[in-house]
């Protein structure tokens, strides 16, 4: 009996020693993966050539909910840039709901404008209204309109903006790992109405699996009732998997604008566990509760005033009949560590890299 234990023991302790290496792996690549995207953003790798800035045009934005911070900062760069080109601009509030955004995009194909801006929510869901504009001849542009970054020419879209929206995932998911020392019990928060969310968060499952860390839930929540329903669901969760629930992974900052009283509620500190991860965009309010450390560790940023002159960029390079630029904008993890810096003061991801002039270099203003 007692050769049996000593027998049971050696070989646990042999299968403890031969998974260490690959931990020290994991972490150490998971670790690789964050300080890249950490650093600070100071080049400008976007385009340093295009047709001239075109004159008098009327475009649309097409905001999905402009309660979504992303989208109201994407909302507020497309004005910044227009404004210095001139351009007329009208943003229509499609308020959370596919009805809302049915009737915003009516009153859009109303105005008859020269452009329109689909700003975060998926082209496919307004296909018979695209195939109407399309066929009007009005070049459309897009923000997380689809997974993949460029043209989406089975809707009309000539570009759809955004950072590589498994990057983000990824770097999300391989700060989670690293912080919970390579053993993170995670839970993930999605939306199935969007194709960019399923696939943000099918790549946050895999990255955790793959680095051999634990998925202990995946929750398909919608992003519109937020509000409604993050509250009871923390307490609900927090119920089901107490201490197991290490680390929350969401697909954006949203869901953690309605966190924080449950937890609080639960007598868990601001800065304790779950520890709260967002794979973008960056929200003001995801900036504050990470500068505060309030029930949020991490955004990964997108660079959303920015993305703003690029969805005009690309609306100008339609105009034009030319291609479209080819850039794909930059991520930023942003932590208490380094929340100061590439806008943080500003309370959103604003690189240091000159975008302002180097779109209006491109466009001869």
């Amino acid at each position: 009996m007692k050769r049996r234990t000593l027998l049971q023991a050696t070989v646990a302790t042999v299968a403890v020693m031969l998974s260490m290496p690959a931990l020290a792996d994991s972490m150490a690549d998971a670790k690789a993966v964050v300080d890249k995207y950490a650093s600070k953003v100071s080049a400008w790798d976007g385009p340093t050539s295009g047709p001239k800035g075109a004159s008098g045009k009327n475009i649309v934005i097409l905001a999905g909910d402009m309660k979504n911070g992303g989208i109201l900062g994407v909302v507020n760069g497309v004005q910044e840039a227009a404004g210095a080109l001139g351009w007329t601009v009208k943003a229509l509030d499609g308020a959370g709901s596919i009805g809302g955004r049915t009737a915003a995009f009516g009153q859009a194909m109303a105005l008859k404008p020269d452009g329109i801006i689909i700003n975060g929510f998926d082209a496919v869901e307004q296909k018979p209204a695209m195939e109407a504009a399309k066929a009007a001849g009005i070049p459309m542009v897009s923000w997380h309109a689809a997974s993949a970054v460029g043209p989406v020419p089975e809707v009309g879209v000539f570009a759809n903006v955004t950072t590589d929206a498994m990057e983000v995932s990824k770097s999300a998911a391989d700060w989670a790992f690293a912080d919970a020392g390579g053993k993170p019990g995670v839970i993930i928060f999605t939306d199935s109405t969007y194709a960019i969310a399923i696939a943000k968060a099918d790549r946050m499952k895999k990255e955790i699996e793959d680095l051999g860390g634990t998925v202990l839930e995946y929750v398909d929540t919608p992003i519109a009732e937020t509000s409604q329903r993050m509250p009871q669901l923390t307490t609900s969760l927090l119920q089901k998997y107490g201490a197991k629930w290490t680390h929350s992974l969401a697909i954006n900052d949203l869901y953690y604008d309605f966190m924080g009283p449950s937890l609080a509620s639960a007598g868990i500190a601001g800065d304790g566990k779950p520890v709260n991860v967002a794979a973008g965009d960056g929200s003001e309010s995801a900036y504050q509760r990470i500068r505060a450390k309030q029930f949020q560790a991490v955004t990964v940023a997108e660079p959303l005033n920015l993305q703003g002159w690029q969805l005009v960029d690309e609306l100008n390079r339609a105009f034009a009949g030319v291609p479209w630029s080819g850039y794909v904008s930059p991520l930023h993890v942003v932590t208490s560590a380094n929340v100061e810096f590439d806008g943080g003061p500003k309370n959103s991801f604003d690189p240091d890299n000159g975008y302002r002039d180097q779109y209006k270099k491109v466009w001869g203003k």
